[in-house]
């Protein structure tokens, strides 16, 4: 099967999707009420799973959300698996993804540059 093959991307979809509900499910005080699911790959083989967790706030929320998330692998696994009909339930490894930092960290350099430009274009006149 191909990595991106039509069947594995549906695949990605509809786990990205369970995992999510399930996260949000979680009575888990460590894991932030900004917590999400941006994306979740699985292999073609279906036995191994990578999900990226998004949280909102700082280093320490971070850390606690996915000390949170890792304790509760299993549970969480056991869910998928019981929500999903697959003939296996991948092993699930969380990442924590920072894009969405980046890219407001980005954003506001831009705009830092663009304001800029605009203050040097004024003074030219």
């Amino acid at each position: 099967m191909r990595k991106n093959g039509t069947k594995n991307l549906r695949v990605n979809g509809e786990v990205t999707r369970e995992l999510s509900a399930i996260i949000r499910e979680l009575k888990d005080p460590r894991i932030g009420i900004m917590t999400s699911v941006m994306e979740a790959v699985v292999a073609p083989d279906l036995k191994t799973c990578k999900v990226y967790i998004s949280v909102m706030g700082d280093e320490e929320e971070r850390q606690k959300t996915m000390e949170g998330i890792e304790s509760a692998r299993g549970f969480i696994r056991r869910e998928l698996a019981g929500r999903l009909n697959m003939r296996y339930t991948p092993e699930l490894t969380f990442i924590l993804d920072r894009s969405i930092e980046r890219g407001t960290q980005m954003s506001r350099l831009i705009e830092e540059v663009v304001r800029h430009d605009e203050e040097s274009h004024n003074d030219e006149y």
